[in-house]
């Protein structure tokens, strides 16, 4: 059975994916008279093909355990979706697993394990299991696109495909 090894989710590392959004190494500045910290631009939005709308929602993952068995991927054709944890501490931590745009290949899949402090951004087309929360209930501000066209491709594996 093919396993998945997971390894630290990095700028670098996560880049052929999307952007990890987090403070360590952004770009910030003071705003309002000194009283607050501006980190800049952690992520951007690519939700306006074909008239979409950005949109912050509320994901309330339910913890799974590993190892797991991989049985589905999507992928967004139309725009990017971002996860931030809002619960940030060390009980706090999650999984994504994704693959590169284009035709899906398992064999092309990756896992990284995220620190509660790191939320991630998914390219246009970047492939991914769903919400993979670990330890405890875990809620994420989610942006992606909200518009007319289909949005949502997924891909049934057969299970044969474990991570942890």
């Amino acid at each position: 059975m093919p396993t998945l090894t997971i390894q630290p989710l990095t700028r670098e590392a996560f880049a052929p994916f999307g952007e990890v959004i987090m403070l360590e190494g952004a770009r910030r500045y003071s705003i309002n008279q000194g009283t607050t910290e501006r980190f800049h631009a952690l992520a951007t939005a690519d939700t306006h093909a074909q008239d979409g709308k950005t949109i912050l929602s509320l994901f309330r993952g339910q913890p799974r355990h590993l190892p797991l068995a991989i049985t589905v991927m999507e992928r967004h054709p139309l725009g990017s979706q971002a996860f931030v944890p809002i619960t940030t501490n060390a009980e706090n931590d999650y999984l994504v697993v994704v693959a590169p745009p284009g035709e899906f290949d398992p064999r092309l899949m990756q896992a990284f394990i995220c620190k509660g402090f790191q939320g991630i951004n998914y390219a246009r087309g970047v492939w991914h299991h769903p919400l993979i929360a670990l330890h405890q209930v875990s809620d994420f501000v989610v942006m992606d696109r909200m518009g007319e066209g289909f949005n949502c491709d997924e891909v049934t594996l057969d299970g044969s495909w474990v991570v942890g």
